[in-house]
């Protein structure tokens, strides 16, 4: 499969439709949806906001890959860094070489995301890798910030609580289902795949479960990664 022409502005687009989906879901239910534990919805709507949070980060991840805005490296970066500021106040510039050392010493001592063991140790072993005090702060800062203009159980159910939830779909499906067990030594680069079923794997995690297809080929945004699975 070809890198994506410079031309191809298809990422573009894709991310600033995943960005304006979570943008203006956010504001819809902290302004206007009432909650209501009795009703579905409710909890449908923590589901999708926690869709679209796992999104922002794919798409960060994509710029890392120069594939948000293939050929154009500072509009690229400009994604990247918005995705993933939004994102718990992720610093792209941080993330940017911790992931490709993933990518270069993928499950060993070297890899970031990484560890021994089993779910609960090494999701806590990720958290430590990738969350910083100042992003804490700044969590805190604005959750104290948004309970002043909107309702206290909104802003829980809808901007913290799918935030903390992304973290646990993006590391289920992206780090710890692939990663973990032993690896054949003919597999180069440690990861296994789920099966092919495209309407799972976009839900579970944008197709990042065909994780041996990105390692494999890393140029594939995440939007075209279903074409690579066999």
């Amino acid at each position: 499969m070809a890198i994506a022409r410079k031309s191809d502005f298809r990422g573009v687009w894709i991310a600033a439709g995943i960005l304006v989906c979570w943008a203006g879901l956010l504001v819809y239910l902290l302004t206007t949806f009432t909650v209501n534990f009795t009703s579905p919805l409710t909890y449908l709507f923590i589901l999708l906001q926690t869709h679209l949070y796992t999104g922002l980060f794919i798409t960060a991840h994509d710029a890392m890959h120069g594939v948000a805005a293939p050929g154009r490296p500072k509009l690229n970066r400009l994604i990247g860094t918005i995705t993933a500021l939004l994102f718990a106040y992720n610093w792209y510039p941080r993330l940017l070489p911790r992931h490709h050392q993933h990518h270069r010493h993928v499950a060993t001592e070297h890899d970031p995301d990484y560890h021994h063991g089993s779910f609960w140790p090494w999701y806590l072993s990720f958290l430590r890798q990738y969350i910083t005090w100042w992003q804490l702060l700044l969590m805190a800062l604005t959750f104290n910030v948004l309970q002043l203009y909107f309702p206290l159980e909104n802003v829980v159910l809808f901007w913290m609580l799918p935030a903390i939830l992304a973290t646990f779909q993006l590391f289920y499906f992206g780090t710890y289902q692939p990663h973990r067990g032993e690896h054949p030594e003919e597999n180069p680069h440690k990861s296994t795949t789920q099966a092919k079923n495209h309407l799972w794997a976009f839900l579970s995690c944008y197709f990042f479960g065909y994780h041996y297809e990105h390692h494999d080929k890393p140029y594939i945004p995440w939007w075209q990664l279903y074409k690579t699975k066999i």
